[in-house]
């Protein structure tokens, strides 16, 4: 999926790359208030927004949504860069770009969090890019805490609360054999009653009829948006959602 050449329309493998000079001539006129420069530095970068949502795969994320995300991450370094500071534009970029996807992620997460933590954990997380970008190293939570004037473990508590839920198909370890994932490490006391459980989850999932079985399959074996199913068999997508939640529905019950 990431690896397809089309992104939000733009065609991937045509993407220009800029030579740092251009970017630090294209910076300097964008200082100026020119804005064809900063036209141009944005698509000049845009390669640089791809690679960083790549890092973002396998979390069943549209690479479309990330890739707009991120393009709004590099505007903002692009419009905040300091080109009187010592550093290379790209590795100011990049943490700009990864704070951005993950703000989006966070706001999409399916755990919901208090506000209170919440406004904590970004108000944190502003305190930390404002201080990588001041001293070019990662602050540690105390210092975080020190300038938020909040105990270290109240901070440490909001970061932990926003932090993206891991899929038990994370992959852990892999050395050229088989691929050691989360589930695998993962105990459980019951396990000599769970066989009941699957047993009844199958009989279940029998019950269902073939395009039920058909749309589940492909929405939490193969990861496809509802959109994307809806395309695929050839109905609209609130047919997908109505049927999806059916099939669950009777799956629960």
């Amino acid at each position: 999926m990431y690896n397809k050449v089309s992104i939000c329309g733009v065609d991937t493998s045509k993407l220009p790359l800029l030579k740092e000079k251009d970017k630090e001539r294209l910076l300097r006129e964008v200082k100026n208030g020119n804005n064809f420069a900063r036209e141009e530095l944005i698509n000049g970068n845009l390669r640089l927004v791809l690679s960083v949502i790549q890092r973002f795969s396998g979390r069943g994320e549209n690479p479309d949504d990330l890739f707009q995300v991120g393009c709004i991450g590099l505007i903002k370094s692009i419009d905040n860069f300091d080109i009187n500071q010592n550093v290379r534009f790209s590795t100011y970029a990049v943490p700009m770009i990864i704070g951005e996807i993950r703000r989006y992620l966070r706001d999409n997460n399916s755990i919901r969090v208090s506000r209170s933590i919440k406004d904590t954990a970004y108000k944190a997380m502003q305190v930390k890019e404002r201080l990588m970008s001041e001293r070019q190293t990662e602050p540690t939570v105390s210092e975080i805490a020190s300038e938020l004037k909040l105990p270290v473990s109240e901070v440490v508590t909001a970061l932990e609360s926003i932090v993206a839920p891991m899929s038990l198909y994370d992959p852990v370890y892999s050395d050229g054999g088989d691929t050691i994932y989360i589930l695998d490490q993962v105990g459980d006391n019951n396990d000599d009653n769970n066989w009941l459980d699957e047993i009844n989850l199958k009989e279940a999932i029998k019950g269902l009829d073939s395009r039920e079985k058909h749309i589940l399959t492909l929405r939490f074996m193969q990861g496809k948006t509802q959109m994307e199913v809806s395309k695929e068999i050839g109905i609209s997508q609130a047919q997908v959602s109505r049927l999806e939640k059916g099939a669950l529905d009777k799956i629960k019950s």
